[in-house]
């Protein structure tokens, strides 16, 4: 066992630590010292704990690695800047377009995007929900004056009310139905796609691929089951349901830090790569010295340079130059011309 704790990156276990505790203090601080907490969501909230660890932990391991550390500097370095006001507001219009909204899939098909949308949707909004519930931060009560009226509390201090029965009571407690609805259908489209399309049957995996979704789509069915068993079966399957819908939700977040959900959390990371790629742009392009034109942000080539060199690789040419400067057409015609060079020095072309 202590061979197994060795291997572990300390600097991301410690992180990840940290982050564990500060949750489990959070949710006690939260909860009002538990007397919030609903004892029936335990083992959510342990999964979750568990989720929030292997995150950490693992995106801690991922901001270590040379490329994602320098990526994650400089987003950090030119947001934090004299231009931070205009920065700023690039961030925010980045996150509605690109995650809230999921634009960056557009391109690719807009049945995909749809799809895709659906399930993030879906997702955000069931995290933002579930969560602070297992946490006991927000709960909901009966008015003391009034037997139809709910309060809803966030932190022990009610923020609003609404009437049982109403729009606003019938969507606040449909609303992972919803979610569930949402992830559903996206669920399906994406499944269709990997049946269908002749690429992704061919490159495709369980893990990595079907399993994402079949743990999704069996989530939202499990709690979609739960609603229609108190709601037209007067409960006769709820033990059923609930340990079902228990046992998808907790697999799925024990599964986050080790899949493709993972990349649920490096998305938000790709703003700091168009803040990236927008300040280089604003730096000045790099030109080929072979084909001229312009090819890469100088910003780019410069850090490629010093990341490469920190992996112990070593592009520098004998007239001070690097094969870094080159384009990819200007490397082609180079390595070309480095054959040739060989040929002419062999004295035969062929063979």
């Amino acid at each position: 066992m202590f061979k197994i704790f060795a291997t572990l990156n300390r600097k991301a276990l410690l992180n990840a630590t940290l982050a564990m505790i500060l949750v489990i203090v959070l949710v006690y601080v939260g909860s009002r010292d538990l007397q919030n907490f609903d004892a029936a969501l335990i083992a959510y909230l342990f999964g979750t704990i568990f989720a929030i660890f292997g995150i950490v932990y693992r995106y801690s391991v991922w901001l270590q690695r040379p490329p994602t550390r320098l990526y994650w500097q400089r987003t950090w370095q030119f947001v934090f800047s004299k231009r931070f006001i205009p920065y700023t507001g690039f961030v925010i219009s980045q996150f509605v377009k690109n995650i809230l909204f999921q634009r960056f899939i557009y391109p690719r098909g807009r049945t995909r995007w749809v799809g895709h949308f659906l399930l993030a949707t879906g997702c955000m909004l069931a995290f933002l929900v579930t969560i602070p519930l297992t946490f006991g931060w927000i709960h909901f009560t009966l008015k003391p004056d009034a037997i139809n009226i709910y309060e809803a509390h966030l932190f022990g201090f009610p923020v609003s009310e609404f009437t049982l029965g109403g729009f606003v009571a019938f969507n606040a407690f449909h609303i992972l139905n919803w979610c569930s609805l949402f992830v559903i259908i996206g669920a399906i489209m994406m499944m269709r796609r990997r049946l269908t399309h002749g690429g992704l049957i061919a490159t495709q995996s369980f893990q990595d691929d079907w399993l994402p979704l079949v743990l999704l789509l069996a989530i939202s069915v499990t709690g979609l089951g739960l609603t229609f068993d108190y709601s037209f079966m007067q409960g006769k399957t709820f033990e059923f349901m609930s340990v079902t819908h228990a046992i998808t939700v907790i697999l799925f977040l024990v599964w986050i830090p080790f899949g493709k959900f993972f990349h649920i959390f490096q998305r938000p990371a790709q703003l700091g790569s168009n803040v990236y790629r927008r300040e280089g742009e604003k730096q000045g392009m790099a030109v080929c010295p072979h084909t001229g034109e312009e090819f890469a942000t100088q910003l780019h080539i410069n850090d490629l340079k010093k990341v490469t060199k920190e992996l112990d690789f070593n592009f520098d040419l004998e007239n001070g130059s690097s094969h870094l400067d080159y384009s990819p057409e200007g490397k082609r015609s180079a390595l070309a011309k480095a054959h040739l060079a060989a040929r002419n020095q062999q004295g035969k072309f062929f063979g």
